[in-house]
């Protein structure tokens, strides 16, 4: 018995170590490029990847810079604006697939496959079939659309509407429905025990998917380069433009700017629902 034991626990100790000795080299691979990045922004040299000395013109460079400048603040508003009604949507269409009554409905799992396709579908096929709608549309009205601002909000929009779905849908899936069901035993229409009860116990579900869903438009440069158009030109078209042209130690810096906005706003959601619960 005592040697069934000793083995046992030998067993859980080389497992963990070889847990902890992947996680290493998986976090490794990961973080290493944006480590090189971030070093690389501080460097005074003007060859990317040759270090010189400490510096932060290239910062100074990069905030008065009025072109980027400008493709950050249309990013930003495309990134804002299609994160929030992909989380309207998503959460409605959430709820809608999720209800008891729905599920004799016989074109529910149809409508809950269609909600995800854009998730496995390759983003080249999304952005070129959102487009080929819009030169539909032209021809069906009769009016040039100009595309731009609103375009690509709409194709982040539908792009990104399914992570919505699927992430809250999976919460809604691990709430207690007594709570909800003795609100409406109670004489609770189903409107106020939503909003009251149901909505803000989904409310780290969905700030979750709103920063994930903002990420991702962020950093969307295939879909955007198929809607957008003049005086909309977003931050990753940008940015892929000129590394056509030559790299330049100032992208290195907005991208550390970028990553630790990023960081800062991961860290807050994730402290914001840990005080939730």
């Amino acid at each position: 018995m005592a040697n069934l034991i000793s083995s046992e626990k030998q067993y859980k100790h080389n497992n963990s170590k070889l847990i902890t000795i992947l996680l290493i080299c998986g976090y490794t691979i990961l973080f290493t490029p944006l480590v090189i990045l971030m070093i690389n922004s501080f460097g005074d040299s003007d060859i990317p990847g040759v270090w010189t000395h400490f510096t932060l013109k290239w910062y100074e460079q990069a905030l008065t810079d009025k072109e980027l400048l400008n493709a950050v603040f249309v990013s930003l508003k495309i990134a804002i604006i299609s994160a929030t009604i992909s989380c309207i949507l998503g959460v409605m269409a959430a709820v809608g697939t999720t209800q008891p009554k729905t599920q004799k409905f016989l074109g529910r799992k149809f409508l809950s496959g269609a909600i995800i396709m854009p998730i496995v579908m390759p983003e080249i096929i999304v952005g070129f079939s959102l487009l080929m709608l819009l030169l539909s549309v032209e021809r069906a009205i009769g009016v040039t659309i100009n595309r731009g601002f609103i375009t690509v909000c709409l194709g982040h929009v539908i792009a990104t509407m399914s992570y919505v779905h699927m992430n809250v849908s999976s919460k809604i899936k691990t709430l207690d429905k007594s709570i909800e069901e003795a609100a409406l035993n109670f004489g609770a229409r189903p409107w106020p025990v939503f909003w009251k009860i149901k909505l803000p116990m989904l409310s780290s579900a969905i700030s979750t998917s709103w920063i994930l869903v903002f990420t991702m438009s962020l950093d969307d440069l295939v879909i955007a380069s198929f809607l957008t158009g003049p005086g909309s030109t977003t931050l990753p078209i940008l940015l892929f433009s000129n590394i056509r042209v030559g790299i330049t130690p100032m992208i290195n810096a907005f991208a550390t700017m970028f990553i630790l906005v990023i960081v800062l706003c991961i860290t807050i959601n994730h402290f914001c629902n840990r005080k939730k619960q």
